[in-house]
């Protein structure tokens, strides 16, 4: 599952950013970034069409998070740029796939 594999990535980013004393970031990315899938799999379990349509969007919500404090571990140089490169794609592709499901799920409804 791609949002596990993202979160356990950033696991082990939090792990290294918590050795450069980047706490307060890294801990935000380790929140935003395992909720995906957590989210995920809630929205799997869902009692109906609307439970499961919120729980993807929170998903892609915390997506969208993730990829925000990806972007200032960068842009402040706390990430190079192949090390940021490789997480973001990740990022981006799991925001691609969210977005798709979100806009599927409510067009739906109409």
């Amino acid at each position: 599952m791609k949002s596990k594999s993202f979160a356990l990535r950033c696991m082990k980013l939090y792990r290294f950013l918590g050795e450069n004393k980047e706490f307060v970031i890294a801990k935000q990315l380790l929140r935003s970034g395992t909720s995906i899938g957590a989210n995920i799999r809630e929205a799997l379990e869902g009692a109906s069409k609307a439970d499961f349509g919120y729980k993807m969007n929170i998903a892609l919500k915390e997506t969208s998070e993730s990829g925000y404090w990806l972007e200032i571990l960068h842009e402040y140089g706390i990430l190079d740029e192949k090390q940021f490169s490789s997480i973001y794609e990740d990022c981006e592709e799991l925001y691609k796939m969210l977005t798709s499901i979100v806009k599927t799920t409510f067009e739906a409804d109409k």
